[in-house]
């Protein structure tokens, strides 16, 4: 995934990249449906997520109304639509997981993070929230994976407690990082 801020010869060479390929890829398939989940998937692969922006530039290269690419985009599960958190949290809705309360699981999470309804990322931008199918580990639902730690008979309160040390390991991090470049700066 590339970050977005990125400048200079390495952007610029991306969206040209991206150009190249969607109309060459429209060139070769010819049909709206088959390229443009093609496409869309390119864009995601490189970004993380589909920007608003990449959506308008594939609408004027491809000569398709933002409308409908929106649709397509909004109809398939696998896009996303808002910029992904430095960490994902996925939420499991097996029907195990659902039975023993990952449902409250979730909107617990969702309040917490204060994830508005229709969005996926908390505000400040350092969690994903997410309902997934099944992780095959039935036996201790409710389940809910945060980054890569799977946390199994999940309760909110060990949501909350595994949040708060994710948090502060990655706001250690910030800080160090910080110290770091601020010691070769001297």
């Amino acid at each position: 995934m590339v970050n977005i801020k990125t400048i200079g010869i390495y952007s610029s060479y991306i969206l040209v990249y991206i150009d190249v390929y969607l109309v060459t890829y429209r060139m070769l398939a010819g049909g709206i449906a088959p390229n443009m989940i093609k496409s869309l998937q390119e864009i995601q692969k490189t970004y993380g997520y589909l920007p608003p922006a990449e959506l308008k530039r594939l609408s004027k290269l491809v000569g398709v109304p933002l409308s409908k690419i929106f649709g397509i985009a909004t109809f398939y599960h696998q896009f996303r639509l808002d910029e992904p958190g430095k960490v994902t949290i996925y939420v499991c809705m097996g029907t195990a997981c659902h039975l023993r309360g990952n449902a409250e699981n979730y909107e617990f999470l969702r309040r917490l993070l204060k994830i508005p309804a229709g969005k996926s990322t908390s505000e400040d931008g350092m969690f994903s929230l997410e309902k997934v199918r099944c992780f095959g580990c039935c036996s201790l639902a409710p389940v809910v994976k945060i980054g890569d730690k799977l946390v199994g008979h999940a309760k909110p309160l060990d949501l909350q407690r595994v949040l708060s040390q994710i948090r502060k390991s990655i706001e250690r991090k910030v800080i160090a990082q910080q110290k770091s470049g601020g010691e070769r700066g001297q």
